[in-house]
């Protein structure tokens, strides 16, 4: 996802970006105490023992699930800051993907500088100015529990050669002695750029961040279509992968061995590598954004389209996800003359959009079974699978197993490869996080099942098998907004 100020930015990507705003003055922080109840302190995030997922450093699995806030620290007053988090937070959020420079020109909505002379070897650090407004935030965050992924400059920055070989040290270094100590914080090097693309400064901010931020996890933000673990994989400062399938349907995808909507296998190919990271689809296609991204007349994705990029990912072996909506990633508002993506709605109101609110049941779900024996296992559908939408994903545990279908058609499944004498199964519904208990019977041969409803795109469901004897594997009941 590329964001420009009113032209083709240089990865190519057209997008209307908002202009000025109505300056206010910065406020006290304790003029904003009015924010939602605090969550519980974030500690540092680690890599889970196994490599695959991520956990938190009390070794409590941490399921990953993000928004994209990119122009958070650019557009949003104080008070909006706050409602943002709020939001989020209600609805399961615990990490946020913003970037800090999205422009070297960049100001706040308070009219604050991030730069002297558009210079990232200068930051501008004049009190109640701009990077006081940054740490402020971080600091909301933290106090709701939510973690702050960090993109230190946008690729874009690097393209026009304002970051660069003589500033990209000076800068990091900067943003790691002022942020490497918050336990809330992650990296996110590159910035909707290719790793092939001015390397070397990847290189150097992500050596820098490891050596003066050595606590802190750093991944790779990489340009749509690609996976960081195609440059970055081996390098010892790259904690975990990420890849952006990015907003293209099938048929709009023609890149060499083009996966299309299939970001299921940008996972398979990442957990295949060694050393062993853990990886997720940092960048899918966005709710309320146009197919293709670029033509505004293209249909928008939906709120069912964004739940298949999550299952898919995260049935393969995906250590969480990240949503984005269209409206919400470049704050949109009302005030702005030529809104992204010809948008005609306000951040505020597309953040309670279904999808984004649907999100949290598969973060719940995920949670809900033995977190860190998870693994993919295609094995577990009988027979051949279906192509493109009519793709299952499956996924298990010792004594549990998953099954995503986005069609709702019936499938078949090789029973006996989980642990069990009998199999309780019951039908979980993505839109709602409710549970239909089913049936139950013998964990041998092969089995038909047929979810609810009728067979068609957006009609769908997980299948949960649990061992019938394993009270803890109990149907998930309708959870609450609290």
């Amino acid at each position: 996802m590329s964001l420009s100020t009113g032209r083709d930015d240089p990865n190519g990507h057209p997008l209307g970006q908002p202009t000025s705003v109505t300056l206010e003055p910065m406020r006290p922080a304790a003029f904003l105490a009015f924010s939602a109840t605090l969550a519980a302190a974030p500690l540092p995030l680690q890599i889970s023992p196994n490599h695959r997922y991520l956990q938190t450093s009390g070794g409590k699995p941490f399921f990953w699930l993000a928004d994209t806030g990119w122009l958070l620290f650019h557009k949003l007053t104080r008070e909006e800051s706050v409602r943002y988090l709020d939001t989020r937070q209600a609805q399961g959020y615990n990490v946020i993907q913003v970037m800090v420079l999205h422009t070297a020109a960049a100001r706040n909505v308070y009219g604050k500088s991030a730069l002297i002379e558009n210079d990232p070897a200068r930051p501008n650090t004049e009190p109640g100015g701009y990077w006081d407004h940054v740490d402020w935030v971080i600091e909301q965050a933290a106090d709701k529990g939510i973690y702050m992924a960090l993109v230190p400059a946008w690729g874009s920055l690097a393209n026009a050669g304002q970051l660069n070989a003589d500033n990209v040290e000076t800068y990091t270094r900067f943003l790691a002695n002022r942020y490497g100590k918050r336990p809330n914080v992650v990296w996110l090097t590159g910035g909707d750029i290719r790793g092939d693309r001015h390397p070397s400064l990847w290189k150097i901010m992500g050596r820098t961040l490891r050596q003066v931020a050595p606590a802190q996890l750093i991944t790779y933000h990489p340009f749509g279509r690609t996976q960081s673990s195609t440059w970055h994989h081996t390098e010892p400062w790259l904690d975990f992968n990420m890849f952006q399938s990015g907003h293209r349907r099938y048929d709009q995808d023609d890149t060499p061995g083009a996966k299309g909507e299939d970001n299921w296998r940008y996972v398979a190919e990442d957990l295949a590598l060694e050393p062993p990271k853990p990886t997720l689809d940092g960048e899918p296609s966005y709710e309320r954004i146009p197919q293709g991204l670029h033509d505004f007349k293209q249909p928008l994705w939906q709120d069912h389209d964004v739940r298949r990029y999550a299952y898919w990912s995260v049935f393969a072996g995906s250590c969480g996800h990240t949503y984005g909506n269209g409206a919400v990633m470049p704050m949109i508002k009302s005030t702005d003359a030529k809104p992204a993506y010809g948008l005609n709605v306000a951040w505020d109101d597309a953040i309670n959009d279904r999808g984004a609110v649907q999100m949290r049941h598969l973060k719940r779900l995920m949670l809900s079974r033995p977190y860190f024996e998870r693994v993919p296992d295609q094995s577990l559908i009988a027979g051949k699978n279906g192509e493109r939408y009519d793709y299952i994903a499956a996924t298990r545990g010792r004594r549990y197993a998953m099954f995503y279908t986005y069609t709702g058609r019936p499938f078949e499944v090789a029973l006996g490869k989980i642990e069990g004498t009998r199999l309780r199964a019951a039908w979980f519904d993505p839109r709602t996080g409710a549970s239909l208990p089913a049936e139950e019977f013998p964990n041998r041969g092969t089995r038909r099942f047929t979810p609810p409803g009728e067979s068609r795109p957006g009609n769908d469901w997980v299948l949960l098998l649990d061992d019938a004897a394993n009270p803890a594997l109990a149907a998930i009941p309708l959870p609450s907004l609290q």
